[in-house]
């Protein structure tokens, strides 16, 4: 029995940038494919010489233990906590140095709206970063981990000139080329989930990685306040090296490569050169074989804004979910002017506050994964058939309970009420948003399953332009509809207003939502009763496999 552990930690470990290298080093001598082993019996299928053919390679068995699927529960759920990990660390830096403005607006002689521009910049450009890592992580011939591996390494290389740098036009250039960087594993981390979980169990483990994904923005500006106070600003650049650091030699030991795509690429070689039958292919070779460049290249860039613009239900979800995350981005503008500036709270303390970001995703997920389990993982154990709309109450339900918390943020932001009010109005607007983001997107997964990636990535561009562009008039937004008395009310009440209207949107979903995908050329797949539960399907387009498969 512990052998056949220390077997599967190696199947584990082999995949794995330590792996490689010393398979490399070695010279295939450790660290081999069960394929390279002398002893390995070939299956008799990818023996027939004579047929013309394409023979397909797949999985020796159900339980084979080079599948990811099938590594040891304890690697797995391991795999995921590193995951979730590495995206804390870099969602950490999106508004880390926000604290430090003020240092900045100094050292670098410019004025506040011009400091709040490295921090739009930097979430535009993880925006886009999806558009061109996500369709290379889809590539056979390469696979996740290298992209994720390497986009991290060059993350941290580039914190070195951001944290000796010495004007503001120089802060900018890096911040957005570390926001494209930092894309492949905000991007990428759902899929390598999804490698690796079944099917039925993928909210749970979603869930689990977007507490850690929320976290980031809410601990960033408390760990970039105590650096501010205590050394300068600069600091936390340093600090993002140290603590990437630390997740990338993580990452060399135990992030292997999860796509079951480029696993089966790189057998599917190894059995062609073992037996000289050169039918022996797989679905990621083929898949290449059969794009052109400039398929790759509509399928990767230009579809995500198609469906974005032709598609109504796409469109009303992706502003839907842009506004709240362009809100989570003014709050890093609106709490300084509450908790600072109003009700005096010293630069650490105030960073503090932010953490009830992460209270009320904590408070969402604890109610969401039980209400998930109920209408969606048993049904699917069960082979029921499961309608998108199943999520679209929990929508609702969000939609109504974030204007409520937006109200409440804005009128009791006075220096006569206690701090405590509008610390549970924000707890409550993230609690309520928690429910739209998962249900949200849960329904666009099921509704939009061909095209899941184009549209996931289109949701990334646009939520992270909205997310960029909403703190440069954060300030201005607040200041001048805001009194003395109540600093933000008004500009939280425009705000709750324009959520309000926005609750006919799930509304309107759930009691049309099957004439409008109907209606839809890019809806399809919606019901998944029939769906195995542990398996992992792909996603078609336009008659073929899409290049990018889904999240």
């Amino acid at each position: 029995m512990a052998h056949n552990y220390i077997s599967k930690f190696e199947v584990f470990l082999r995949n794995t940038v330590f792996g490689r290298f010393v398979y490399s080093l070695s010279r295939g001598k450790y660290f081999k494919s069960a394929e390279e082993y002398a002893d390995y019996q070939v299956p008799s299928k990818y023996l027939d010489l004579e047929s013309k053919e394409p023979i397909l390679v797949d999985w020796d068995s159900e339980d084979d233990p080079q599948n990811p699927q099938n590594w040891p529960l304890s690697l797995r759920l391991f795999f995921v906590l590193l995951n979730s990990f590495i995206c804390l660390t870099v969602y950490i830096a999106s508004a880390i140095y926000t604290p430090g403005i003020e240092q900045i607006e100094k050292d670098l002689d410019i004025s506040s709206t011009v400091a709040t521009l490295p921090l739009s910049l930097f979430v535009i450009g993880y925006g886009i970063g999806p558009l061109i890592f996500g369709p290379l992580t889809e590539n056979a011939k390469i696979g996740r981990m290298p992209v994720y591996f390497w986009t991290i390494f060059m993350f941290i290389i580039l914190q070195i000139p951001t944290a000796l740098v010495k004007n503001i036009e120089g802060f900018c250039v890096l911040r957005f080329i570390t926001g494209l960087f930092v894309a492949a594993p905000i991007g990428v981390g759902p899929a390598a989930i999804a490698d690796v979980i079944p099917m039925a169990y993928v909210p749970f483990a979603i869930t689990f990685w977007s507490v850690f994904s929320v976290s980031g923005p809410a601990l960033g500006p408390l760990i970039g306040a105590i650096f501010t106070v205590k050394a300068t600003w600069r600091w936390v650049f340093w600090f993002l090296v140290i603590l990437n650091g630390v997740g990338l030699a993580l990452m060399a030991f135990f992030f292997p490569e999860p796509s079951s795509k480029a696993l089966l690429y790189k057998k599917a070689l190894i059995l062609r050169k073992k037996t000289g039958n050169e039918n022996i292919t797989s679905s990621g070779e083929i898949e290449l074989k059969h794009m052109s460049t400039k398929e790759v290249i509509i399928d990767t860039l230009w579809r995500p804004f198609e469906i974005s613009i032709k598609e109504p239900v796409v469109l009303l979800i992706h502003l839907y979910i842009s506004l709240m995350y362009a809100i989570t981005y003014l709050w890093f503008e609106a709490f300084p002017i509450v908790f600072f500036q109003t009700k005096k709270f010293t630069l650490v303390t105030m960073g503090v506050t932010y953490i009830c970001i992460f209270v009320g995703c904590v408070i969402g997920a604890s109610v969401y994964i039980p209400w998930s389990y109920k209408i969606f993982t048993k049904p699917m154990l069960n082979n029921e058939m499961i309608s998108p709309e199943v999520f679209l109450p929990l929508t609702i339900v969000g939609s109504i309970i974030m204007p409520i918390g937006m109200f409440i943020f804005g009128w009791t932001s006075s220096p006569e009420i206690n701090w405590f009010p509008p610390i549970l109005g924000a707890t409550l607007f993230v609690f309520g948003s928690f429910f739209v983001f998962q249900t949200l997107f849960n329904y666009l997964s099921m509704s939009f399953f061909r095209f899941l990636a184009s549209v996931f990535s289109g949701n990334a561009a646009i939520r992270s332009i909205f997310g960029g562009v909403f703190p440069l008039f954060g300030s201005a937004l607040f200041k001048n509809t805001g009194s003395e008395r109540f600093p933000v009310g008004w500009g939280s009440s425009i705000l709750g207003f324009i959520f309000i209207g926005m609750i006919a949107i799930p509304v309107l979903f759930y009691f049309n939502g099957p004439k409008l995908r109907a209606r839809s050329k890019y809806a399809g797949l919606g019901d998944m009763g029939d769906m195995d539960v542990d398996t992992q399907p792909e996603p078609i387009s336009d008659g073929k496999e899409s290049i990018i498969s889904h999240v």
